[in-house]
């Protein structure tokens, strides 16, 4: 299977995804609407892309002009996926890439700040508590979108607010600011 990166440097290009249910990429038209209304917090940011999968968000976010972008993704052959698709564009010194769970990697990596961060876990298995754990990890003013199934409940955390929510398909992108 094979995704395309939509904009910027390396619009057009084509990254590689595994078949089956390895991942659930995102497909061209949610992204293209996720990033049309993000775009202008992507240049110079320092981006997670929590639940990486394939990393097509991530990358989008380097194509466009992103300072650095955390992977996290526990599973080996996702990884493999992503650790290709980073060779393939040639950003290997703007990522770092990250095998275990997002849970252990907070746990124990003291991890840095976001200004954006990217949360697509597994539909089947939301693992919300880590989810609320990831607002922490946003800079004062820093955006997080989620991609959660359908109309599910959104965590919320006391200074951290959805600013906006979007429904395409089966999936909803909620977006969380984290206030000053």
């Amino acid at each position: 299977m094979n995704l395309r990166i939509i904009s910027g440097e390396f619009g057009g290009r084509k990254i590689g995804a595994p078949d089956g249910r390895v991942t659930h990429p995102m497909g061209d038209r949610q992204r293209s609407a996720l990033f049309n209304i993000i775009n202008a917090e992507i240049p110079g940011a320092k981006v997670l892309d929590a639940f990486a999968g394939t990393g097509s968000l991530g990358l989008e976010c380097l194509s466009r002009g992103a300072e650095s972008v955390h992977f996290i993704e526990k599973d080996n052959t996702a990884q493999k996926f992503l650790k290709s698709n980073v060779e393939l564009l040639g950003v290997g010194d703007r990522v770092k890439l990250i095998n275990t769970t997002v849970l252990n990697w907070i746990e124990r990596a003291d991890p840095p700040h976001f200004d954006l961060i990217f949360v697509d876990p597994p539909y089947d298995d939301m693992q919300l508590s880590t989810v609320t754990r990831l607002f922490d990890l946003l800079k004062p003013s820093a955006l997080m979108v989620l991609s959660q199934p359908g109309r599910s409940e959104s965590p919320t955390k006391p200074g951290v607010v959805v600013v906006d929510n979007r429904s395409y398909g089966n999936a909803t992108l909620t977006f969380y600011r984290r206030e000053l």
